[in-house]
């Protein structure tokens, strides 16, 4: 028993270890400083201020979608690789190693844009080594309880995570990143002597996400063991028919199908509110990093808390009506922000100087944790439920591929539609149509997966 509880507190740290390249890196540290470096890196270069914001946000999320082509193109192929081989953790500990060196190096974007593309392709290398870790340490959760433990499971271990994400930007709030005045969260100057003038405590963000990813990688290493098995070898060809033998079966399965491509939309349609969260909120609200911050913590507080009753949920009723209902707040939302700006809601004008779009972005930072972090922890249920148990990675690299097969959907056309109306605001638009697609194919999967559909 102990044995057991152990390997679920080392599979559960998988997510504390990687959280704060999604919270710190993606979406409330280094996404907005990149975003502020990059709108006056272009307006330098003469670009109109609101015109160099745009470009700002169309750069960010074309390294976005990059990204994503990658990791659609090769997790399926990880996945099938990972289970004929017999073994998962040299995938994972290569993946993290790359994770590693990738974030360490995003402290070469300086404040006056040099390194800004040097950035940019690390934090995509950054992405597809962090997407490819999760997709085959997913494929490790069949193997920790039953179809009821699984949720919980499932649920806790993303709480966990976003319980790292809070502590993690605590910590970078209270004693690193600065904002326009130079000191920290508490009034102070960045630890460690880093230069406020040179952003240095804003930019320690890659190192410090390179460190707590080795400390706490630890015990997912000491605690998740995989059974003793002889590694096979693989034949590449081999591989890839068998891969290709079930993608040709998904046209028999209605149930798995659908829902791969539902998750395929909803998932690819947060991913594009969590790149572009902190970017909108500092180019259309005009907050510092430090406000930018709380909105993270707050955001991260209500994830945890919000995903952890989640689980429970899932365990009791199925992953389906926790994924429903999430997906829901999450358009409900999405309609507010494209609606808001600093002078008027939904077409009434506020007066000068009104707090009522700050309150009500921080409103939606709640509503997006805890939406965002339920409908991440019962989709990998979900999985479960619709995967083969005999080839758990590659149902789950199925599952990567659903997430990032169209992964340049949403950041592609939050680019096109910011270049179109050269508004940020109005460049959010097109993931309420992503979530609400995805909404009407949910109706054909069955809440039990393929093989009791």
């Amino acid at each position: 028993m102990m044995t057991t509880r152990r390997r679920i507190w080392g599979w559960m740290f998988f997510d504390w270890a990687q959280q704060p390249f999604y919270t710190l890196g993606l979406t409330f540290v280094f996404g907005p400083y990149f975003a502020s470096v990059a709108a006056a890196y272009f307006a330098g270069q003469g670009l109109d201020p609101g015109l160099a914001d745009a470009r700002a946000q169309s750069l960010w999320t074309a390294g976005q979608t990059v990204s994503g082509l990658a990791i659609a193109l090769l997790a399926p192929f990880i996945g099938a690789w990972a289970d004929a081989s017999g073994r998962k953790m040299p995938w994972i500990a290569g993946f993290a190693a790359a994770y590693v060196l990738c974030s360490a190096g995003l402290w070469f974007l300086m404040p006056d844009g040099r390194g800004l593309w040097l950035a940019l392709v690390l934090f995509g290398l950054g992405t597809f080594a962090a997407e490819g870790g999760i997709n085959v340490s997913n494929a490790i959760l069949p193997s920790l309880g039953d179809e009821r433990a699984v949720g919980r499971i499932s649920g806790s271990g993303a709480a966990f995570g976003y319980w790292g994400g809070v502590v993690s930007l605590v910590l970078m709030l209270a004693f690193l990143a600065e904002n326009a005045g130079g000191v920290t969260l508490l009034g102070r100057a960045p630890a460690f002597g880093l230069d406020p003038v040179l952003r240095e405590g804003t930019r320690a963000v890659g190192p410090f996400i390179a460190l707590w990813c080795v400390v706490f990688m630890v015990p997912f290493f000491l605690w998740v063991r995989e059974p003793a098995t002889t590694a096979r070898r693989v034949r590449i060809g081999a591989v890839a028919r068998e891969l290709g033998r079930t993608l040709r079966g998904l046209r028999h399965q209605l149930s798995l199908a659908s829902y791969l491509v539902s998750s395929m939309l909803y998932r690819d349609a947060l991913n594009g509110i969590y790149a572009i969260g902190g970017v909108y909120a500092a180019l259309v609200l005009g907050w510092s990093i430090i406000e930018i911050g709380v909105f993270g913590v707050i955001g991260a507080l209500t994830a945890a808390v919000v995903t952890w009753a989640g689980g429970l949920y899932d365990a009791r009723v199925g992953p389906k009506p926790v994924i429903t209902v999430s997906v829901w707040a999450l358009v409900v939302v999405s309609v507010l922000v494209v609606a808001m700006s600093r002078e008027q809601i939904f077409g009434v004008p506020l007066p000068p100087g009104s707090r009522l779009p700050d309150v009500l972005f921080y409103i939606c930072g709640a509503v997006i944790g805890g939406a965002g972090g339920s409908v991440q922890a019962a989709s990998r249920t979900l999985m479960v439920l619709h995967s083969d148990p005999a080839r758990p990675a590659e149902g789950f690299g199925l599952f990567a591929l659903s997430g990032k097969a169209t992964a340049f959907l949403a950041p592609a056309l939050v680019t096109l539609a910011t270049a179109a109306t050269g508004s940020v605001r109005l460049g959010v638009a097109p993931v309420i149509v992503l979530f609400l697609v995805a909404l009407f194919l949910l109706r054909f999967v069955s809440p039990t997966g393929e093989t009791q559909a």
